[in-house]
């Protein structure tokens, strides 16, 4: 009986996304969902908790191990999903480790800020985004505790009030809230270029010129519409493109009629670096990635099995090499913070913004699709526009 009650917990907590993902999201559907959830969650014991997070870990990440595909180790796909899955079923097996209620809010408060592997896209408090709640540190401690007294004192009319008071409250904050710090769109026109490139054509040599005549296609298409500015996804040249004089020499003459962003390689010495180059107005500037997706562009263990893992598994590739801090674009006198794929879904890469209200992300999203991926990562810069009080303009490939 306890393996229903686990998955109960699992699919409350992860029924967000996939509504998201098919278009179904309703605020008063997810409010109740999370609402929901976090009530179950103080009534499970240890072997319970331990399946929910085991199911948890499933229903939200089981398209980590759909890269390997393209490092040709398709057997370790069931592998990586059974080792993600037993790490969250063992963080959520501690949240019964005692039969208290405060250790319990502690607990999961606490977990809220661990990030298993160095990848943070598990927050307990996302499955209150697009609800009638917030997503804050101290709107989510708060509804922890008015949910771990209405069930440890369920009987009681006073609980029952406190709970129903609180939530009530809660929504009616974060609705002024959201009234209050809504940011507009940026005044200039933007053409976001989202593309559709298979991920195992996208690095294909036969492929390359027919993705870069599309790229320049759309880029005077941009101008023929009088757009301000184009934006390109991740790696949307294919290529070093610091490298290629006469794609970056087109380029720069474009950019006297339109500014353009777009992801590329950049090699400096033996570094190579995941980058966003802006032409505009005949000049080149490029901003190297800060933060990178662990194990996917960086291994963040130990430098000997950091080697072990990338000659093992990635061909003796190397890590990526990341810029000391985020860059500031000014795009028609407007500045935009650069962000690129998984780092826009960092705190990090938010800090010292200097009143900057706007922030491009540019993503790959290819390697993991099709899956809930895309939208998960839609969900989690919703989170983080919320905040830090920024809008995110994201333009991808998947």
């Amino acid at each position: 009986m306890f393996i229903y009650k686990s998955i109960l917990l699992a699919i409350l907590m992860s029924l967000f996304i996939y509504l998201e993902y098919f278009g179904l999201s309703l605020k008063l559907i997810n409010t109740i969902l999370a609402l929901s959830a976090f009530l179950i969650i103080f009534k499970l014991n240890k072997k319970e908790l331990f399946f929910s997070g085991f199911f948890i870990g499933i229903f939200w990440f089981y398209w980590v191990s759909y890269s390997f595909i393209y490092y040709e180790l398709s057997y370790l796909i069931p592998i990586i999903i059974l080792l993600i899955a037993i790490s969250y079923g063992f963080l959520f097996y501690l949240i019964g480790l005692f039969n208290n209620i405060y250790y319990k809010i502690s607990y999961i408060f606490l977990l809220s800020f661990i990030n298993p592997f160095t990848f943070n896209w598990f927050k307990l408090e996302l499955p209150f985004i697009n609800s009638y709640l917030g997503t804050s540190k101290l709107e989510f401690l708060l509804i922890l505790i008015v949910s771990a007294l209405f069930i440890q004192y369920r009987t009681k009319l006073a609980s029952i009030l406190l709970y129903t008071t609180t939530i009530v409250i809660l929504g009616i904050i974060n609705s002024y809230t959201v009234t209050q710090t809504t940011i507009k769109e940026p005044s200039i026109g933007i053409y976001k270029y989202q593309t559709h490139i298979a991920q195992e054509n996208k690095w294909n040599r036969k492929y390359k010129p027919s993705i870069i005549q599309d790229n320049f296609k759309e880029i005077k298409n941009a101008i023929v519409n009088n757009y301000d500015l184009i934006i390109l996804p991740e790696t949307a040249f294919p290529l070093i493109l610091n490298h290629q004089t006469k794609i970056v020499n087109e380029l720069l003459k474009y950019s006297n009629n339109i500014s353009i962003l777009t992801g590329a390689l950049y090699q400096k010495d033996n570094s190579l670096y995941n980058s966003t180059y802006l032409f505009q107005n005949g000049t080149m500037q490029i901003a190297n990635k800060v933060v990178l997706v662990p194990f996917g562009e960086a291994v963040p263990l130990p430098e000997k099995i950091k080697d072990w893992i990338n000659n093992t598994f990635y061909n003796g590739a190397n890590d990526y090499i990341t810029a000391t801090q985020p860059t500031t674009f000014t795009i028609k006198d407007i500045k935009f913070r650069n962000a690129i794929c998984y780092e826009a879904t960092t705190d990090k890469i938010y800090q010292d913004m200097n009143n900057t209200t706007y922030a491009i992300a540019i993503s790959n999203n290819g390697w993991f699709t099709p899956s809930i991926q895309p939208t998960l990562q839609k969900l989690l810069m919703q989170y983080y526009e919320n905040k830090y009080k920024v809008k995110i303009i994201n333009v991808s490939n998947q």
